[in-house]
């Protein structure tokens, strides 16, 4: 199903995305491939019983036969006889800055994937098609590298404490005042962890009373943070207004349940770019729609920030927009600028706000200090602070690299998902036993890729998922 979209003056440059359904025969194959599977594992399962075959995984023992089960069978039926069969595929061992190339710890298991034993040899350059390096800054070398060694020798490796107490550095407060100039808003404030970034902070801003209209394919810490929020929680089509409309319609005129009183808040959860699918938030119309009913808006630039805009910052800049319409920009560190934390930006009220009640922000340790140098160099050479346009080639890079390898795997016959213009490319495999025959095959020519199955993908959606990077070369792409 295709979308270009021209929606009455809202988009100033055509949006195209594109998610072809699954064929037919494909799907039938699929499902079939899951029956033949769960039929044997069953089978498997009855022999392990008897000791026909012997069991690998974690029982009870013996002597606890009547306590209350720690395992549950059925929930570890698809661990022990799906997963299992292509653990290999995961969880690989690197021993090498994730780069362009990477080098890899050769493993093998002598007894189907249950334990890994390490045969001594590196493999070595394998292309990384896994990591979230967009823009090239994950390095050994260069100024970002020479600049976090000062940093270290200077202030250490850790803070030790908290932002409230003697964790609070001048470097926290330099990179955000920086965050806070790149994004275009009032005010930032950095977290230690991306996730943890989402996950505590939405908890903070809204609560009981309140409701959340969250995008059916939100990542699992929006979803988590919503949980723990204590607020209600609907969630619309992913990426499709009219489903979204409607829930801000019937929000305004039902009001809460029972007592029909009106909601606190409205806070419409959604991400720039959805590491799954590839698509791109359409954010046009999302502002428009929070506008006209008065709600707020939350994003997550996570994969967006440094990956989409034409000087890399972010969604809001692709589209032509002004960050005061967002209320909440959220964001990460661990992608684009090869570091690790999160940040939110906004008003000043708002992130005076979260200073004091964010569980995030009173009780974890602050960034480590190495960290936030490479956040400050990456993020100027990305600005053009450091007085190069290497940030800005980066991000050109990147936009080129993106079409260059789209248009080549639609060329040779692929189903691909997502937004023409976004680094993360999923291919469809479908079938369960593609999904480790690819991550090995392609291993075998020195490719690293993830695959990806049920349950983080629908069960006959198994994918895997390219990362492109600036750092990539035309010659690399072509391999």
């Amino acid at each position: 199903i295709n979308h270009i979209v021209h929606n009455g003056g809202l988009y100033k440059r055509p949006f195209n995305e594109a998610f072809e359904e699954t064929p037919m025969l494909v799907a039938v194959l699929t499902y079939v491939g899951y029956g033949v599977l769960t039929l044997f594992g069953y089978l498997r399962d009855f022999m392990r019983q008897w000791k026909i075959e012997k069991c690998q995984n974690a029982t009870e023992r013996e002597e606890q036969k009547d306590f209350v089960p720690l395992y549950q069978d059925f929930e570890n039926f698809y661990n022990r006889n799906l997963y299992m069969r292509i653990r290999d595929s995961w969880n690989r061992p690197i021993c090498s800055v994730p780069g362009a190339k990477v080098d890899m710890m050769e493993r093998v298991s002598h007894d189907y994937n249950w334990t890994f034993t390490y045969t001594g040899r590196v493999i070595k350059d394998i292309i990384n098609m896994g990591s979230y390096n967009y823009l090239g800054f994950a390095q050994k070398a260069g100024t970002c590298q020479e600049a976090a060694a000062k940093v270290l020798s200077h202030y250490g490796a850790g803070v030790c404490s908290t932002r409230q107490e003697m964790g609070n550095l001048d470097k926290h407060e330099e990179l955000e005042k920086l965050v806070a100039r790149f994004l275009g808003v009032e005010s930032a404030m950095a977290y230690g962890m991306g996730f943890a970034t989402n996950s505590m902070n939405i908890p903070a801003l809204v609560g009981k009373g309140c409701l959340i209209l969250s995008d059916e394919l939100n990542h699992a810490s929006l979803v988590l943070g919503a949980r723990l929020s204590g607020a209600t929680i609907r969630i619309f089509k992913h990426n499709n207004m009219q489903s979204l409309e409607k829930l801000l319609k019937d929000a305004i005129v039902h009001g809460q349940p029972r007592t029909r009183r009106p909601w606190k808040k409205i806070l419409i959860l959604v991400e720039g770019i959805y590491s799954m699918e590839g698509s791109i938030v359409r954010l046009p119309e999302v502002i428009a729609l929070k506008k006209k009913y008065k709600s707020y808006l939350y994003l997550d630039e996570a994969h967006s920030i440094g990956a989409l805009g034409p000087s890399g910052r972010g969604v809001v800049e692709y589209f032509g927009l002004s960050p005061e319409d967002v209320d909440v920009m959220m964001g990460t560190f661990t992608k684009s600028f090869g570091a690790a934390g999160g940040y939110i930006g906004g008003k000043k009220e708002l992130i005076d706000y979260l200073r004091t009640y964010s569980h995030s922000a009173v009780y974890a340790t602050s960034l480590s200090p190495p960290v936030v140098e490479q956040i400050i160099t990456s993020m100027k050479c990305i600005m053009g602070e450091d007085g190069t346009t290497v940030g800005k080639a980066r991000v050109q890079q990147l936009a080129e690299n993106t079409r260059y390898f789209r248009r080549r795997l639609k060329e040779m016959g692929f189903i691909i998902y997502g937004n023409e213009d976004s680094p993360v490319v999923p291919l469809m495999l479908y079938m369960p036993a593609k999904i480790g025959a690819f991550g090995r095959e392609m291993l075998k020519r020195n490719i690293g890729v993830v695959v990806v199955g049920f349950p983080a993908t629908p069960i006959i959606e198994s994918r895997a998922r390219f990362c492109l990077s600036a750092a990539h070369t035309k010659e690399m792409l072509d391999t």
